[in-house]
């Protein structure tokens, strides 16, 4: 039976840990969208025009170990401005969500516009001065060399950018349940989403 789980936010807000281990605990396939924008905008930085690479996207394309540099997430943010790119990318996102024995998809316009009749939706955001110091500490760990006032300046960007783009804008659904993790740790936010995700499902 198909149960979709659609969990939006900003950059660094802790979604993607979140619904990994969501998905983990219902046993549901996850997808983090964000990778497909980010193997676009790997693909535009090599020099290929953003809509024809999301035309011809393939899943080894995910598998790249440069998505995830701050390189690649300012081009995916950039490329997820434009229309076309996000409309070759619905239909690979909403047949996902529809998948029998359940998904997870996390991203920024899933509970809004890829799954908007999601079973459960969830909002995960953090401020922003939170969101760029694990940020910051991520790519101190990784070996990069980056001040976190640039970071901060990125974080708040790619806010700007993503909540006023005229497309599929970020944003809560209606009926999104928001899990504010600025005061919370790993494990009380997924305990906070895993108790909201069993409210839906009707477990008490």
């Amino acid at each position: 039976m198909a149960f979709t789980i659609a969990i939006d936010g900003p950059a660094a807000a802790g979604k993607g840990t979140i619904s990994r281990a969501v998905a983990d605990h219902f046993g549901f396939a996850h997808l983090d969208t964000g990778l497909l924008y980010r193997a676009v905008g790997r693909k535009m930085l090599d020099g290929i025009a953003p809509i024809e690479a999301a035309e011809n996207l393939v899943a080894e394309d995910l598998q790249d170990d440069s998505l995830r540099t701050p390189e690649v997430a300012q081009a995916a943010s950039k490329v997820a401005v434009i229309p076309e790119v996000r409309a070759a990318l619905v239909d690979f996102q909403r047949a996902f969500g529809r998948r029998s024995g359940g998904a997870v998809l996390d991203g920024r316009d899933i509970g809004t516009v890829i799954c908007p009749e999601a079973e459960a939706k969830l909002f995960v955001t953090a401020s922003a001065e939170v969101r760029a110091d694990r940020r910051f500490r991520e790519l101190i760990g990784n070996g990069l060399d980056v001040r976190f006032d640039d970071v901060l300046a990125d974080v708040r960007e790619r806010d700007a950018r993503d909540m006023n783009r005229a497309d599929a804008p970020l944003k809560p659904a209606a009926d999104a349940v928001t899990i504010d993790t600025s005061k919370l740790d790993i494990e009380a936010a997924i305990s906070a989403a895993i108790s909201a995700i069993e409210a839906k499902r009707g477990i008490s």
